[in-house]
Protein backbone atom coordinates (compact mmCIF):
# COMPACT_ATOMS: atom_id res chain seq x y z
CA UNK A 1 0.00 0.00 0.00
CA UNK A 2 1.41 3.00 -0.76
CA UNK A 3 2.22 5.40 1.89
CA UNK A 4 -0.34 8.83 2.63
CA UNK A 5 0.64 11.89 5.12
CA UNK A 6 -0.99 13.79 6.15
CA UNK A 7 0.92 17.64 6.24
CA UNK A 8 -0.80 21.37 6.42
CA UNK A 9 -2.55 22.45 4.15
CA UNK A 10 -0.30 24.79 1.36
CA UNK A 11 -1.36 27.23 -1.49
CA UNK A 12 0.08 24.79 -3.94
CA UNK A 13 -2.81 22.64 -2.84
CA UNK A 14 -5.72 24.99 -3.73
CA UNK A 15 -6.70 23.07 -6.78
CA UNK A 16 -7.04 19.67 -5.12
CA UNK A 17 -8.85 21.03 -1.87
CA UNK A 18 -11.59 22.82 -4.08
CA UNK A 19 -11.65 19.86 -6.11
CA UNK A 20 -12.68 17.92 -2.62
CA UNK A 21 -14.67 20.33 -1.65
CA UNK A 22 -16.71 19.65 -4.86
CA UNK A 23 -16.67 16.06 -4.32
CA UNK A 24 -17.91 16.60 -1.03
CA UNK A 25 -21.03 18.81 -1.52
CA UNK A 26 -21.95 17.37 -4.75
CA UNK A 27 -22.20 13.97 -2.43
CA UNK A 28 -24.36 16.30 -0.18
CA UNK A 29 -26.77 17.39 -2.74
CA UNK A 30 -27.23 13.95 -3.95
CA UNK A 31 -27.99 12.63 -1.34
CA UNK A 32 -31.22 15.29 -0.98
CA UNK A 33 -32.02 14.99 -4.56
CA UNK A 34 -30.61 18.63 -5.42
CA UNK A 35 -28.67 18.76 -8.16
CA UNK A 36 -27.07 21.86 -7.81
CA UNK A 37 -23.36 21.94 -8.68
CA UNK A 38 -20.67 25.12 -7.28
CA UNK A 39 -17.80 23.55 -8.58
CA UNK A 40 -16.08 23.87 -5.13
CA UNK A 41 -16.85 27.59 -5.08
CA UNK A 42 -17.76 27.37 -1.29
CA UNK A 43 -13.89 26.75 -0.41
CA UNK A 44 -12.93 30.12 -1.54
CA UNK A 45 -15.58 31.24 1.11
CA UNK A 46 -14.65 28.78 3.53
CA UNK A 47 -10.80 29.82 3.27
CA UNK A 48 -11.47 33.33 4.40
CA UNK A 49 -13.03 31.97 7.59
CA UNK A 50 -11.55 33.56 10.70
CA UNK A 51 -12.37 30.63 13.00
CA UNK A 52 -10.52 28.17 11.03
CA UNK A 53 -7.90 27.23 13.40
CA UNK A 54 -6.00 24.39 10.85
CA UNK A 55 -6.34 22.65 7.40
CA UNK A 56 -4.58 19.60 6.93
CA UNK A 57 -4.05 17.12 3.63
CA UNK A 58 -4.02 13.58 3.12
CA UNK A 59 -0.81 13.45 0.19
CA UNK A 60 -0.73 9.90 -1.22
CA UNK A 61 3.20 9.42 -2.42
CA UNK A 62 1.31 8.73 -6.03
CA UNK A 63 -1.87 10.41 -6.57
CA UNK A 64 -1.15 13.69 -4.39
CA UNK A 65 -3.45 15.46 -2.58
CA UNK A 66 -6.93 12.99 -1.93
CA UNK A 67 -8.43 14.25 1.40
CA UNK A 68 -8.65 17.55 3.58
CA UNK A 69 -9.61 18.00 6.96
CA UNK A 70 -10.00 21.35 8.96
CA UNK A 71 -10.60 22.95 12.73
CA UNK A 72 -13.20 25.38 13.35
CA UNK A 73 -12.22 27.10 16.59
CA UNK A 74 -15.13 27.13 19.23
CA UNK A 75 -13.67 28.56 22.21
CA UNK A 76 -12.17 25.72 24.16
CA UNK A 77 -14.07 23.23 21.54
CA UNK A 78 -13.43 22.71 18.27
CA UNK A 79 -15.13 21.75 14.90
CA UNK A 80 -13.99 18.99 12.73
CA UNK A 81 -15.58 20.59 9.42
CA UNK A 82 -14.85 19.39 6.63
CA UNK A 83 -13.65 15.95 6.42
CA UNK A 84 -13.18 14.67 2.89
CA UNK A 85 -11.72 11.73 1.44
CA UNK A 86 -12.04 11.66 -2.54
CA UNK A 87 -13.68 8.45 -3.62
CA UNK A 88 -11.58 6.16 -4.81
CA UNK A 89 -9.35 6.10 -1.43
CA UNK A 90 -12.03 5.65 0.14
CA UNK A 91 -11.68 2.47 2.76
CA UNK A 92 -8.17 2.69 2.95
CA UNK A 93 -7.60 4.16 6.39
CA UNK A 94 -7.19 7.65 5.08
CA UNK A 95 -10.43 9.48 7.05
CA UNK A 96 -9.07 8.04 10.11
CA UNK A 97 -5.54 8.91 10.09
CA UNK A 98 -7.26 12.80 8.79
CA UNK A 99 -9.50 12.20 12.18
CA UNK A 100 -6.53 11.33 14.11
CA UNK A 101 -4.35 14.12 13.31
CA UNK A 102 -6.96 16.61 13.73
CA UNK A 103 -7.72 15.46 16.96
CA UNK A 104 -4.01 15.10 17.38
CA UNK A 105 -3.66 19.35 17.15
CA UNK A 106 -6.67 19.90 18.98
CA UNK A 107 -5.19 18.58 21.84
CA UNK A 108 -2.33 20.37 21.84
CA UNK A 109 -4.05 23.37 22.07
CA UNK A 110 -5.70 22.26 25.35
CA UNK A 111 -9.63 21.90 23.86
CA UNK A 112 -11.64 20.21 25.58
CA UNK A 113 -13.49 18.38 22.75
CA UNK A 114 -14.04 18.21 18.62
CA UNK A 115 -17.87 17.96 17.71
CA UNK A 116 -18.66 16.61 14.01
CA UNK A 117 -21.76 17.05 11.84
CA UNK A 118 -22.30 14.65 9.66
CA UNK A 119 -25.37 14.85 7.06
CA UNK A 120 -28.09 12.46 8.91
CA UNK A 121 -28.60 10.60 5.57
CA UNK A 122 -24.19 9.61 5.00
CA UNK A 123 -24.85 6.37 7.09
CA UNK A 124 -21.24 5.38 6.04
CA UNK A 125 -19.98 8.59 7.45
CA UNK A 126 -21.68 7.93 10.79
CA UNK A 127 -20.66 4.71 11.37
CA UNK A 128 -16.77 5.79 10.39
CA UNK A 129 -16.99 8.78 13.03
CA UNK A 130 -18.44 6.48 15.70
CA UNK A 131 -15.64 4.23 14.99
CA UNK A 132 -12.98 6.87 15.23
CA UNK A 133 -14.49 7.82 18.85
CA UNK A 134 -17.11 10.15 17.95
CA UNK A 135 -19.89 8.53 20.43
CA UNK A 136 -21.56 11.35 22.14
CA UNK A 137 -24.43 13.22 21.13
CA UNK A 138 -24.10 16.45 21.66
CA UNK A 139 -27.03 18.39 19.89
CA UNK A 140 -29.73 17.94 17.61
CA UNK A 141 -30.54 19.85 14.67
CA UNK A 142 -33.88 19.60 13.17
CA UNK A 143 -35.37 20.95 9.79
CA UNK A 144 -38.70 22.09 8.73
CA UNK A 145 -39.11 22.30 4.82
CA UNK A 146 -41.29 25.14 3.59
CA UNK A 147 -41.65 24.68 -0.01
CA UNK A 148 -44.18 22.55 -1.57
CA UNK A 149 -41.75 20.28 -3.11
CA UNK A 150 -41.63 16.93 -2.47
CA UNK A 151 -38.70 15.36 -0.83
CA UNK A 152 -37.45 11.92 -1.29
CA UNK A 153 -37.41 11.07 2.26
CA UNK A 154 -35.44 8.00 3.54
CA UNK A 155 -37.94 5.58 5.16
CA UNK A 156 -35.59 4.43 7.91
CA UNK A 157 -35.02 7.43 9.36
CA UNK A 158 -34.31 8.27 13.09
CA UNK A 159 -35.65 7.54 16.08
CA UNK A 160 -34.31 10.05 18.92
CA UNK A 161 -36.62 9.79 22.62
CA UNK A 162 -38.88 7.56 21.07
CA UNK A 163 -39.93 10.24 18.61
CA UNK A 164 -39.70 9.29 14.79
CA UNK A 165 -37.85 11.38 12.28
CA UNK A 166 -37.32 11.40 8.76
CA UNK A 167 -33.75 11.94 7.08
Amino acid sequence: MTPVAVRSYRPSDHSAGRRLWAELTSEHNSMYGDLSDDGGAGFEEYLTRLDLGGLWVADHADDGVVGLVGLIIRGRAGEVEPVVVTMTHRHKGVGRKLLRHVAQEAKKRSMQSLTISPSSRNVEAIRSLHAAGYDVVSSVELTMHLDHQTHDWQQDGLELHALQFRS
